[in-house]
């Protein structure tokens, strides 16, 4: 039986001086040549079904034999986490500087053109253990300028540096209230096969601020500049963000069925040495640039009619407004559909909204993956 090594890693100080630090789980491989991964959960407060998904994924494991190192870091944002305000969690932004956790990691901006004259004589192993180390060393030097870095974009920055370590990323969040769905880079939409959720969105292979791009932007960028050079060989890191439903939410069989996806895409991998089959489900993906955002036209108290997950065609309802500040009129009530067939994703959680207000997150132009 395989079982994990438990440490942690030191991400910040409290004002009083305790260290903040992330409890981290290592599975220590057999083969030295085999994928590595790196799996960390939480990084907003209130989206904590990903730690579920990580305990049944370790407990899966144990009756595994394990190929490459694979590192856990589940409640990866302990600051967020512990963002209470009565019964909620408000872990979403930092709370000093109210930039969203997800959008602090560093965006390297390497000279690639550079970086490769210097180093194309070394071979392709070796030229991706070069460049590694230097997104790695790049990081460190980060955390050590001068002038300091903010709170958020040091635990982001800590984060990172285990992330660059590993040729496979995935950071677990969830949606406010939402069905599976899964952010996926353009170059490695086949991927999306492996998983056990329903919705792709394809993205774009460019930096945007989340930790999936700012682990596979370098990588994506150093392929295609060898490629120019005449030289070939397939983006040798992987990063996937995996949304698992509604936030403020525990599950665990349901987090036995995302863990087993998990597992299957590590099989696909190499980094576990047994075949682990793919669900049979359907799996439909659209382009970042098809999924929109629809806004409260006015404020209100609003009924989801749309359930999320389910098709929605033109014309049906979206969402239903109730104004009872305005009862006697025919401003009271307002219908809200949209001019095309979509698939409803996530909607804001409260009932009550501004004005502008993003109430859904829809996929539209949506289209079948093929299966495995």
């Amino acid at each position: 039986m395989t079982k994990a090594i438990q440490s942690s890693v030191q991400v910040g100080e409290l004002a009083t001086g305790q260290a903040l630090t992330v409890p981290l789980y290592s599975f220590i491989g057999s083969d030295s040549f085999a994928p590595s991964a790196y799996i960390q959960a939480n990084v907003h407060g209130a989206e904590v079904q990903g730690n579920a998904v990580i305990y049944q994924l370790m407990t899966l494991l144990e009756g595994y034999q394990v190929l490459g190192n694979i590192t856990f870091a589940p409640l990866a944002n302990p600051l967020g986490i512990n963002q209470k305000s009565g019964e909620f969690t408000l872990g979403r932004f930092d709370p000093i500087t109210g930039v969203n956790w997800n959008r602090e990691y560093f965006d390297h901006q390497v000279d690639v053109q550079a970086w490769y004259r210097e180093h194309q004589h070394l071979t392709d192993n070796a030229l991706f253990q070069a460049y590694r180390s230097m997104l790695v060393e790049a990081c460190q030097k980060r955390l050590a300028q001068p002038f300091g870095i903010s709170t958020g974009h040091r635990l982001a920055v800590n984060l990172q540096t285990m992330a660059h370590q590993a040729d496979i990323v995935l950071d677990l969040h969830t949606g406010p209230k939402s069905c599976k769905h899964l952010y996926c880079p353009e170059y490695d939409i086949d991927a999306a096969r492996y998983f056990s959720i329903p919705y792709t969105l394809v993205i774009p292979n460019s930096f945007g601020g989340a930790m999936d791009e700012a682990t596979f932007c370098p990588w994506w960028q150093l392929t295609q500049y060898a490629a120019s050079q005449g030289r070939d060989f397939s983006v040798p890191v992987s990063a996937f963000t995996l949304e698992l439903a509604s936030q403020e939410r525990i599950d665990l069989d349901d987090a036995l069925v995302d863990a087993k996806g998990i597992l299957a895409y590590l099989s696909y991998r190499g980094v576990i040495a047994e075949n682990v089959s793919p669900a049979k489900m359907a799996r439909f993906a659209c382009y970042l640039r098809d999924y929109k955002k629809c806004h409260a036209p006015k404020a209100g108290l609003i009924e989801y009619c749309a359930v999320v997950g389910e098709p929605l065609a033109a014309g049906q309802p979206l969402v239903n407004i109730l104004r009872i500040d305005l009862y006697g009129t025919d401003q009271a009530f307002q219908a809200i559909s949209l001019p095309m067939d979509c698939v409803p994703i996530l909607h804001f959680a409260s009932a009550s909204v501004h004005q502008g207000t993003e109430l859904y997150k829809v996929m539209t132009k949506v289209f079948a993956l093929p299966s495995v």
